[in-house]
């Protein structure tokens, strides 16, 4: 992951990449079960988890997860936490990984980042509580 052309964020072994959006009502409780359920979760081969494998977790900030596109031409960002909540509970998911024993790779919360990335499998998951 780049910004601003440099590396900020970067694996080469098998991983997994975390787009993670907050909501408004995301406490504590949710950040807990978020950490735990990424590194747990048994999403690479052979059924196996990240924490299995000691696999590395690359997280990005992406509010545009929560968009809403139902009515209009455009979508809202209402049920995205701002930043002044979002941004904490980012670091506090991240901090919540290395905690459990991950190798965390972070992107730069708010600012223009390119992900490039190769899906092994592929396997993408919403994982809400």
């Amino acid at each position: 992951m780049t910004v601003d052309g440099k590396i900020v964020g970067a694996f080469e072994e098998p991983g997994l990449l975390v787009y993670l959006g907050v909501t408004h009502d995301d406490g504590a409780a949710e950040i807990a079960w978020m950490a735990r359920k990424i590194w747990e979760t048994r999403l690479l081969r052979e059924e196996q988890s990240a924490s299995d494998v000691g696999a590395p977790v690359l997280v990005v900030s992406q509010f545009t997860l929560y968009g809403d596109a139902r009515k209009g031409r455009r979508p809202t960002w209402q049920a995205a936490a701002p930043g002044p909540v979002s941004e904490p509970a980012y670091d506090a998911v991240c901090s919540a990984l290395v905690e459990l024993g991950a190798r965390v790779e972070r992107g730069v919360f708010g600012a223009d980042m390119q992900v490039a990335s190769v899906n092994d499998g592929p396997i993408t998951l919403i994982l809400e509580r």
